[in-house]
């Protein structure tokens, strides 16, 4: 039987890709937080916000530790360095392709118009 094993960057970006676990780990940046704190902003229940927090844990974005009963989270950033470095490559594209843009823009805006006079002036 073939056994198929995700990506770590594919569980990374399927945590990121929800707005309520990005706001979750935004959080977590700050400080460690309950799981009842992470859900007081979203006015969600307990057992909604412990399934984020699973989606984190899982993608090894945070890190889970019971102190009691309660449930105290932090941020785990390493993970987030892995898909840093990932999209690097398409931020040097993008720049890439933002510069020859620039240049061309800046070419067109020192060509004379058609419609400028000798002087440079509109007519």
């Amino acid at each position: 039987m073939v056994e198929l094993r995700e990506h770590p960057l594919d569980t990374i970006f399927h945590a990121l890709g929800d707005e309520t676990r990005r706001r979750m780990l935004a959080a977590l940046s700050e400080r460690e937080r309950s799981i009842g704190e992470l859900a007081e902003p979203f006015a969600m229940s307990l057992a909604a916000a412990s399934k984020h927090v699973k989606v984190l844990e899982s993608a090894g974005l945070i890190r889970r530790e019971v102190r009691g009963r309660t449930h105290l989270c932090r941020l785990e950033p390493g993970p987030l360095a892995g898909a840093h470095q990932w999209l690097s490559a398409y931020e040097h594209f993008w720049t890439g392709r933002l510069d020859v843009l620039e240049r061309i823009l800046r070419a067109q805006d020192a060509a004379p118009s058609r419609n400028d006079d000798k002087d440079g002036e509109r007519r």
